[in-house]
């Protein structure tokens, strides 16, 4: 993994690719830009056979330049980073920064492509390669690019960590139609990636996306409780919602418990919230007291030894 730090400040963790890929994308690029130049080439000479011979071989070296190094260039630029080789290999290219590729990006690696490729058979692209700990060419160090992996195998991922037993319904009061659909997915995007992320680039993202649920619902995050245990929270309450409203009143999203054969949930700790009192559960009721020692409750309904949420 390489990580590359954007203009915001926000640290990026990808996969550089390796030489056999790239090496396979470049022949497949090389395939089909030979391919459109044999076919251009053959119109032209039919097109040009009136011409004399040096009208013939300025036709044939533009020609050239414009399909087999024009060609990359543009291809490149419109798709951002994406040409046909790198499309069938799941590679891109991209700026030091993790964003898209621009012109000059893609002018300057073709024109130094020409030299490294085309010229020495591509001996000096892999020699630079090799030596480059990112796997970069000489077009990527001058343009200041980089060719990632998109496609990557897939991990252990689409678990949501629920929140503890103590913190599950403590939101069931809360008016939640003010946050809107896409940051509920962000925080469920958060959530099952955040084995995945840097400690202190999840911390943050953490504090920002349970800022913006905060802010939309009016419920900041309680003392000493870690942001990603309240974003957990609060999308337990959603889901349990949404499944009470499909199926029915009763309907409840179980969280799962320890040693049930569920993972338990791990949370990044800030340095803030290390020193930070931890949040216990509410003291039960006498109401569950009296039913836990046997003796009755006193109450309309029978006691459950929950707390009702404040």
């Amino acid at each position: 993994m390489s990580e590359l730090v954007t203009g915001e400040a926000v640290a990026l963790e990808l996969r550089p690719a390796k030489l056999p890929s790239r090496g396979l994308a470049v022949l497949l690029d090389l395939a089909a830009a030979v391919a459109a130049y044999v076919g251009v080439t053959l119109v032209l000479v039919a097109a040009t056979a009136s011409l004399d011979r040096a009208a013939q071989t300025a036709v044939t070296i533009a020609t050239f330049v414009l399909v087999l190094v024009g060609g990359p260039i543009l291809v490149e630029t419109l798709s951002h980073g994406r040409s046909l080789g790198k499309m069938a290999c799941g590679l891109r290219v991209v700026r030091d920064d993790g964003g898209p590729i621009r012109f000059r990006h893609a002018l300057v690696r073709g024109l130094l492509g020409v030299i490294e490729i085309l010229m020495t058979f591509g001996v000096v692209a892999c020699v630079a390669s090799l030596v480059s700990a990112r796997g970069r060419r000489l077009g990527d160090v001058f343009a200041g690019t980089l060719v990632v992996r998109e496609r990557v195998p897939a991990g252990p991922g689409g678990y949501v960590p629920p929140p503890p037993p103590w913190l599950a319904g403590r939101f069931a009061e809360l008016d939640l139609s003010a946050v809107p659909d896409g940051l509920w997915l962000a925080v469920r995007q958060y959530l099952t990636r955040i084995r995945q992320l840097d400690p202190q680039v999840g911390w943050s993202m953490a504090e920002r996306l349970a800022a913006d649920v905060a802010g939309r619902t009016g419920a900041p995050v309680p003392p000493g409780l870690p942001p990603a245990m309240y974003l957990a929270a609060m999308l337990h309450e959603r889901q349990t919602r949404e499944a009470q409203r499909a199926f029915g009143g009763g309907a409840v999203a179980p969280v799962p418990a320890a040693g049930a054969g569920a993972p338990l949930p791990s949370f990044p700790t800030g340095p803030a919230v290390a020193a930070a009192p931890v949040v216990r559960p509410v003291v039960p009721p006498k109401g569950a007291e009296a039913a836990s020692s046997g003796s009755p409750a006193r109450g309309d309904g029978p006691s459950t030894g929950f707390v009702p949420p404040a």
